[in-house]
Formats: structure tokens, sequence, C-alpha cells
């Protein structure tokens, strides 16, 4: 009877003690690389472009709004993917490639890092609803380079 009672009070207080612990302890925040996902991971339609503080937007310039940036992929990797449409011949940008986080998520992101020739690193900052991508482009890999190199300032919306 003795042995039952200490086995009964053992498994009470064993009891206690793992409720005790089970408090209201908060999830661990969501990482800032998935956050900022969640946010570029959308069609954007292009709003506002410049080269060297020059619009580039129409009807003077060879941009319009139906040029659009479609940034997909999987929330959690290293690599995320990016596809333009409706570019200009004259474009620094690539019709489709690679991108990822550069060493501050919540500003940088590296377009193509793993092709040497059209690595671009690329300053972005991001609403629920309006992306702008700053980036120098010098223009290795295209035609007649000296035309669409240069300071860019992208604005898009939803």
């Amino acid at each position: 009877m003795k042995i039952a009672k200490a086995l009964i009070a053992l498994v009470v207080l064993g009891g206690l003690f793992t409720l005790s612990n089970c408090g209201s302890s908060s999830p661990a925040p969501e990482p800032l690389a998935n956050q900022q996902f969640t946010k570029l991971q959308k069609t954007w339609k292009l709003t506002a472009v410049t080269l060297d503080g020059t619009s580039q937007f129409a009807p003077t310039g060879p941009y319009n709004n139906n040029f659009t940036l479609t940034i997909s992929g999987t929330k959690g990797a290293t690599s995320f993917d990016y596809a333009v449409a409706n570019r200009p011949a004259l474009s620094p940008w690539k019709a489709s490639g690679k991108w990822s986080f550069g060493a501050d998520a919540a500003t940088q992101i590296v377009r193509d890092p793993d092709v040497t020739l059209d690595k671009l690193d690329m300053t972005y900052s991001v609403t629920d609803n309006t992306l702008q991508v700053q980036f120098n482009y010098q223009g290795t890999g295209f035609t007649r380079v000296d035309q669409v190199k240069g300071n860019w300032v992208f604005t898009f919306g939803l």
C-alpha cells in the first residue's frame, strides 16, 4: 500500500511538474528572408523606371506598364526564380534567371548569383503592394551596352 501511495504521489508530482512547464511560450519568429520572400513572391507591374535619373517609361521611353517582373520559388530556399515579360530589346534584364538574398535580406538581392558575367547586386524595398529595385548595370553579355549601362531604378506595383 505504501508503494502504491508513493507511486501515485510520484505520478501526480510528475504531472504537475510537466504541466507547470507548459506556459505560453511564443513560437520563434519567422526568419527575415522568409518574411521578405512572402512580400516579393508576386507578379509585379512596372509603374516607373529611370536610367541615370531620366525616365525610360512610356510614352517617350522604351518601357511601359506591360513590363512585368515575376518572382517565384519556395519559401526557405536559398535561390529563387525571376522572369520578365514585355522587355524592350535593349534592357538590363534577361528574360529569366535566378536570384538570392544578399548579406541583408531586408534590402539586398543578387540577380543571377551563379553566373559570373551576369551577377548583379541590387538594392530593393518592398511593401505589400510596391517594389522598388535599384542597381548599377555595366552590361556584360548584351549588345549595345552603352545604351543600357548606368544607374537604374525600377518601381513596380500590383
